[in-house]
């Protein structure tokens, strides 16, 4: 079980930093996934992390913004968002499972289909 929290209200060019913490179960050996859906639209995967590495994947629209993490020590993973944007404003969703990245580091997209493991979302609202 994952849960997702650290989301809010920002204005364009700021940042947050989202947690995913692992209840039940250790992080180490998952790979870890970052979505956001946006109201009206799909679920769009926007970065994860190897289960066995820290090979990283992060989709065109957030390259250079985002930044995933984890510290299993904390049992916890991490999306730092840096220079938000409007268009950045959704609720964003913590996943795991075991080679829930190998498709992304292979194939170039991040898939809902990887997961089996998901969270409840935090929403990110970017506004003036």
């Amino acid at each position: 079980q994952v849960a997702e929290s650290g989301g809010g209200l920002v204005q364009p060019g700021g940042s947050l930093r989202l947690s995913c913490v692992a209840s039940g179960d250790t992080l180490n050996g998952y790979g870890i996934g970052w979505f956001r859906q946006a109201p009206g639209k799909e679920r769009e995967g926007v970065s994860c992390i190897a289960s066995n590495d820290d090979r990283t994947y992060y989709s065109q629209s957030v390259k250079g913004r985002f930044t995933i993490s984890r510290d299993l020590s904390k049992n916890t993973a991490y999306l730092q968002i840096d220079n938000l944007q409007t268009e950045d404003t959704a609720v964003y969703f913590c996943a795991v499972d075991f080679f829930g990245c190998t498709g992304a580091l292979g194939l170039g997209t991040l898939r809902t289909a990887d997961f089996g493991y998901w969270g409840q979302g935090t929403q990110v609202t970017v506004s003036s």
